[in-house]
C-alpha cells in the first residue's frame, strides 16, 4: 500500500511496484493529490485505490505485505496553507499505520525528508547530524511533523520489533509535479513557459541538490528490501544555487534570463546538500540521471500542462 499514491512520489512508486508485479493499493484523501497520476492504472486488476485520509482509522481487508507512507503536503505553499492537517498526518497519520503494519505483519517505510536538518548548520548533512530546526516557525509544522514520524516509528521498531524503513528524501522533480505546488522548479518552468519573469526569494545564492523522480524511486526501491532500519539520505549531491538554476531554466527553455527578487521566506534553508555516503554503502545506490537530461524530460512534460499566452505561441 501507497500512502499519498495519487501524489507526484506516491504515483511513481505505484508504477514501480506494478511494474514489479506487486498488487498495489493507493491511498489518498486528494487534498493535493491528483487523480491524473494514477488514471491509467485503473484498468488493472492489480490495482486499487482507496479514497481515505490516514489520519482517521484506517483498516485493509485481506494480507498486506508493505506500507510506504507518503501521505503529506510536501510544498510550503500547502503545508503553511493547512498546518494543522500537516501534523495530523505526520502524527495521527503515522500512528494509524504503524498500528495496521503490526496487525498485518507488514514493513512499513516512511517517507521522512531532508527539512529535519531545518536550516542547516553542518555541510553536507549526513544521516549523524541532528538538525537545526525552529519548531515554532511556520516551516515548524512540516520539519516537526516529520521529526515526530521519524521518532513515532523507531519506537515502533524498537518497542513491537516492527520492520521499519526510513528515507530522509531531498529535494526531487519530474513530471507529475504540480505547476502550482509552490516549490523552484515548477515555479521556473512554468514562469518561463509563460514568458514571465521568474521569482527568486532573497539574493539567489542558497543552494539546492536536485534529484530526478526515477534515480529517487529506485533508491526507496532498494531501502525498501534491505535490511536497514535506520534514517538513509537519498537525493543527488549535485548542488547549485537558485540563481544558477534560473540561469539553466532559462537556457533550457530558450527564454532571456528575467529575474524578479523578492523576500525570503522565514527559516528558508540556506543550504542543501545530501551526504549519501550510507546510501551507496548500504543500498549500492547513487543517482544515474544528469540534471540536463531530468530537466528535459520534465520539460516534456510542463509543456503539455501550461498554458502558453497566444503571442508566445506564435514565436
Amino acid at each position: 500500500m501507497v500512502t499519498g499514491g495519487a501524489g507526484f512520489l506516491g504515483s511513481h512508486l505505484c508504477d514501480r511496484f506494478i511494474a514489479e508485479g506487486f498488487h498495489v493499493i493507493a491511498m489518498d484523501n486528494l487534498i493535493t493529490g491528483n487523480l491524473e497520476n494514477i488514471e491509467h492504472l485503473f484498468k488493472l486488476e492489480q490495482f486499487e485505490f482507496y479514497h481515505h485520509d490516514v489520519s482517521k482509522f484506517v483498516h485493509v481487508p485481506g494480507e498486506l505485505d508493505y506500507i510506504l507512507h507518503f501521505a503529506s503536503p510536501a510544498s510550503p505553499i500547502d503545508y503553511l496553507k493547512i498546518p494543522i492537517q500537516t501534523l495530523k498526518v505526520g502524527s495521527l497519520g503515522t500512528h494509524n499505520l504503524l498500528g495496521l503494519a503490526k496487525t498485518k505483519g507488514a514493513r512499513m517505510l516512511i517517507a521522512s525528508t531532508s527539512e529535519v536538518y531545518g536550516d542547516p548548520l553542518v555541510h553536507p548533512q549526513s544521516e549523524d547530524y541532528w538538525g537545526n530546526v525552529n519548531p515554532v516557525g511556520p516551516r515548524g509544522c512540516y520539519d516537526e511533523a516529520k521529526r515526530f514520524q521519524e521518532a513515532m516509528t523507531m519506537a515502533y521498531h524498537m518497542h513491537h520489533g516492527l520492520e521499519t524503513r526510513i528515507v530522509r528524501i531531498f529535494n526531487t522533480y519530474g513530471p507529475r509535479m504540480r505547476l502550482d505546488d509552490g516549490r523552484v522548479l515548477p515555479a521556473f518552468l512554468s514562469q518561463a513557459l509563460r514568458g514571465e519573469p521568474l521569482s527568486i526569494f532573497g539574493d539567489g545564492s542558497q543552494t539546492r541538490s536536485f534529484c530526478y523522480v526515477d534515480d529517487l524511486v529506485e533508491g526507496i526501491y532498494r531501502l525498501l528490501l534491505s535490511d536497514y532500519h535506520m534514517p538513509v539520505n537519498i537525493g543527488n549531491p549535485s548542488e547549485i544555487t537558485i540563481r544558477q538554476f534560473a540561469e539553466e531554466i532559462c537556457k533550457l527553455t530558450g527564454v532571456e534570463l528575467n529575474i524578479e527578487y523578492q523576500p525570503l521566506p522565514t527559516d528558508d534553508p540556506q543550504k542543501r546538500q545530501p551526504d549519501i555516503t550510507l546510501a551507496k554503502e548500504v543500498l549500492g545506490w547513487e543517482p544515474k540521471v544528469d540534471r540536463a537530461e531530468g530537466l528535459q524530460r520534465t520539460l516534456e512534460y510542463f509543456k503539455q500542462k501550461v498554458k502558453v499566452p497566444a503571442e508566445r505561441m506564435m514565436n
